[in-house]
């Protein structure tokens, strides 16, 4: 029987655009992911840019930065690794999510370094998209196989449901303002 997802990682290597960041910030406290950021940074964790694009959901953030990514592996030697590359042979849907699950992302420009792919080369996978096209937004690459991790292990840990009473009540106490 396949093990259930203990814990979800999302590990950003060198990311550069403070937006990008900021958006994944908030995908991991929406989702109970643990954000792991690798220097070099293209910004300072107190840039606007990326505070605003994370709301107020920085409270919510589990995250923990990393001065290299030799750091990153001495502080983390176990878990479930996948690397996440527009040159991966195998697809997202194939990553076997359970365990700790740690999912890494490289920079917007250049991705991860190329002897970490070839290392690692049976753990990349990819996101299926046309061949003309570059890549995807590493926001938005971040959200498509998280929700995919959540989804194959039935969504631990989130609100399911919703209810139209609930909004209501909140567009109720918003027209008294």
């Amino acid at each position: 029987m396949k093990k259930g997802l203990s814990s979800l990682h999302v590990v950003l290597y060198s990311p550069q655009i403070p937006q990008n960041t900021g958006n994944i910030a908030r995908t991991c406290a929406a989702t109970g992911a643990h954000l792991h950021l690798i220097k070099p940074l293209g910004f300072s964790l107190e840039d606007r840019w990326l505070r605003r694009a994370g709301l107020d959901y920085w409270p919510l953030v589990n995250v923990t930065v990393y001065e290299i990514l030799d750091d990153f592996f001495q502080k983390n030697p176990e878990g479930n690794f996948s690397y996440i590359t527009k040159y991966g042979r195998k697809t997202y849907d194939q990553i076997d999510f359970s365990g700790d699950v740690y999912l890494i992302f490289g920079q917007e420009t250049y991705g991860l370094p190329l002897a970490l792919l070839e290392k690692n080369e049976a753990r990349c996978f990819r996101i299926p998209m046309i061949s003309a096209a570059r890549s995807l937004n590493l926001s938005n690459a971040v959200a498509i196989i998280v929700y995919e991790a959540l989804r194959q292990n039935g969504f631990p840990g989130l609100q399911r449901q919703g209810s139209l009473t609930e909004l209501a009540h909140l567009l109720k106490q918003e027209s008294k303002k």
